[in-house]
């Protein structure tokens, strides 16, 4: 049991690496918001289909929101964190639940839209909501993007042992 927890530990925090070097290997900046595209959604999105909801929330947050500190974005760290957070929350409480591959599908697709909606609220609440309006188009390619990328992963990365006993 108590071994189980430390592999846990240690995963999470992998993860939490892979999400923020995901987050920011790739940055292309979308100037009227003055955030990012990125693929940190495709390892959120494989956090929270290996481990499920707690750890994709704590990863998808913490992992997100310290690629923001770390890449000159502090100002977005806050909003980052609940996005995605909650993003890897909705992904890690659907992608377990159904054994059918379109749900699982599904599961990543509404994912990818809260974040598209959390950065689309806090866009309109820190420029206003016609100035953010303008970088959902890029949130949409970010997060369907991710959820190729992150879908690929998981296929991949499941068929592995070594995750199916955590």
């Amino acid at each position: 049991m108590e071994q189980n927890n430390v592999k846990k530990i240690v995963y999470g925090a992998f993860m939490m690496a892979l999400v923020t070097i995901g987050t920011m290997v790739i940055q292309i900046p979308t100037p009227a918001t003055k955030g990012y595209i990125n693929v940190g959604d495709s390892f959120i999105f494989l956090t929270s289909a290996l481990f499920g909801p707690t750890m994709g929330f704590v990863t998808g947050g913490i992992g997100s929101a310290l690629a923001d500190l770390l890449s000159g974005y502090a100002y977005w760290a806050p909003w980052t964190f609940i996005i995605k957070g909650i993003e890897g929350l909705i992904v890690g409480l659907m992608y377990k639940k159904y054994i059918n591959e379109y749900l699982r599908v599904v599961s990543l697709v509404i994912g990818a839209l809260w974040m598209v909606l959390g950065y689309y609220i806090a866009g309109g609440i820190m420029y206003g909501f016609k100035t953010s309006l303008v970088d959902v188009p890029s949130n949409l390619v970010q997060g369907f993007a991710s959820i190729i990328i992150g879908y690929i992963l998981i296929r991949l990365i499941s068929r592995l042992e070594l995750f199916n006993k955590v």
